[in-house]
């Protein structure tokens, strides 16, 4: 806690992690919960994050989890629990398929399936990282934030954060200002504290982390921003697929891209990288996305 009684670095990262440790209250049945101070609805990457912690809770832990796919079907409300419902869809010699849904006011908000597998060998390739520079000669967010920037976002300027991101191209809310350019958003990120040494934690935390940035790279092609233009958004489906151990707690680049838009959605890829160039993860979303005026 600092002297305002707010929490930063590792204890706005606990209340993560703590977020993320669903209570169980039946077999393959477990409840969530969202942060005191919340948006209207749900953030995307909790729960998406929360559903794959349900999902993990119902696999040995040899299995890591190797890919997901999900669907938002209902804005979440962070006023009230969320349940998740586990079906055991598979359990195979090598590999073990779950089924998520998450349910509130007796309606499915989310739906996720995820697929678990046994560590093996085999071909091994990837694509390098781009050229970067290090995140410590990035500024931090509230490096960035300017008494004007403060003035125009109000509370989420300094809004306590359990991910460090560090812009490595132009913050969108700084680009919009230049008008439209590349369909690129660049960012390093790692948790702002350490976390314990369980894969399943690491794996959850950076689902939850890659809701954060993704769309910017739509908006970015357009020149407009949330919160500054009028945007109306919304995550409709994310996959992930993770290729190879991380921490989460170590910086790792989040290279994003978006190749179309069209009928009121946006398509975006992004890539993680860790420090050392290594390939770990790939994610693509389609959100809504709706520009007004």
């Amino acid at each position: 806690m600092t002297e305002d009684g707010v929490a930063r670095g590792q204890g706005v990262l606990d209340r993560l992690v703590e977020l993320l440790d669903l209570e169980r209250i039946e077999d393959d049945i477990y409840r969530g919960v969202s942060p005191e101070h919340s948006s209207v609805r749900v953030f995307g990457g909790q729960v998406a994050g929360q559903a794959l912690v349900a999902a993990g809770r119902t696999v040995p832990a040899e299995r890591g989890v190797h890919s997901l796919h999900a669907y938002f079907i209902r804005g979440g409300d962070p006023s009230v629990p969320i349940v998740y419902e586990v079906d055991r869809i598979r359990d195979g010699r090598s590999f073990t398929t779950r089924r998520v849904v998450a349910v509130q006011h007796g309606k499915a908000i989310f739906a996720l399936s995820a697929s678990f597998q046994s560590v093996e060998s085999g071909i091994d390739h990837a694509e390098g990282m781009p050229e970067v520079p290090d995140p410590e000669t990035l500024p931090t967010h509230a490096e960035r934030m300017t008494p004007d920037l403060r003035a125009k976002f109000g509370d989420w300027a300094d809004r306590p954060r359990p991910i460090d991101v560090r812009y490595v191209s132009e913050p969108p809310w700084l680009s919009r200002e230049t008008g439209p350019r590349d369909a690129r958003n660049q960012v390093w990120m790692r948790t702002d504290g350490k976390l314990a040494d369980d894969p399943l934690l690491h794996v959850c935390v950076l689902a939850y982390a890659s809701d954060m940035t993704l769309l910017d790279a739509v908006l970015a092609r357009h020149g407009v921003y949330w919160g500054t233009d009028k945007v109306m958004g919304a995550s409709l489906d994310h996959a992930m697929w993770f290729h190879r151990p991380f921490r989460a707690d170590e910086w790792i680049l989040y290279d994003c891209a978006s190749p179309s838009a069209s009928g009121g959605r946006g398509l975006a890829t992004g890539r993680f990288f860790t420090r050392d160039g290594t390939l770990v993860a790939t994610v693509v979303q389609e959100g809504l996305l709706r520009v007004v005026g």
